[in-house]
């Protein structure tokens, strides 16, 4: 599995200087997560972001009666986080769990706007990070109302090429909203139409 570091992603998005890089990043802390281990849990106040640097993670509600929805996976090189909570100070709905043993850094929501004061660089990348999630939420919604289940799923197998093989089939149909089943089908049918 490969190993990302926030330095080097920040390097490679910001043209910072190696002076600036290191001033950025003194602060920031790295923490080792346990498979299934939670960073934030519903009801909680989420006060960081989260990069993956190695490892996997799934941020998910759970409704009324039990069953779970997962929102996102952030596998290596991702960002997570509940930016409702965060923005607006308002207890989460979901919680961000490690689905395999992850080095995450924690970016603390305060912290992030200093840096981006004083270096603006920073700013324009946080804020293009923002709006580069608003825009992935606006096409998974376009997609969960207009699209096919197996339109769906590939979109999946797109964004997230190699999750497929990290987690559980009844993961990827809990994010495609269609049931275990359903999804089994759709990769028979899939499969069958590969080889003919």
């Amino acid at each position: 599995m490969n190993t990302f570091t926030l330095k080097s992603y920040l390097t490679s998005n910001l043209g910072i200087n190696e002076v600036d890089l290191n001033e950025l990043t003194k602060n920031f802390k790295s923490k080792l997560v346990k498979k299934d281990e939670f960073l934030l849990r519903a009801n909680e106040y989420c006060k960081q972001s989260f990069f993956v640097e190695s490892g996997l993670l799934r941020q998910f509600s759970v409704d009324s009666k039990g069953k779970e929805h997962i929102i996102s996976f952030a596998p290596e090189n991702w960002f997570v986080t509940d930016r409702e909570s965060s923005y607006f100070n308002q207890p989460s709905v979901y919680y961000i769990q490690a689905l395999e043993a992850s080095r995450v850094v924690l970016l603390d929501e305060n912290q992030l706007q200093t840096i981006g004061g004083s270096i603006p660089s920073f700013a324009e990348f946080n804020n293009k990070l923002l709006h580069n999630h608003i825009r992935v939420l606006q096409s998974r919604i376009n997609s969960l109302l207009g699209d096919t289940a197996e339109e769906r799923y590939l979109k999946f197998i797109k964004t997230y090429p190699d999750v497929t093989l990290r987690v559980p089939l009844t993961m990827i149909a809990s994010y495609l909203g269609i049931t275990p089943e359903s999804l089994s089908r759709l990769r028979r049918d899939l499969a069958l139409r590969k080889t003919r």
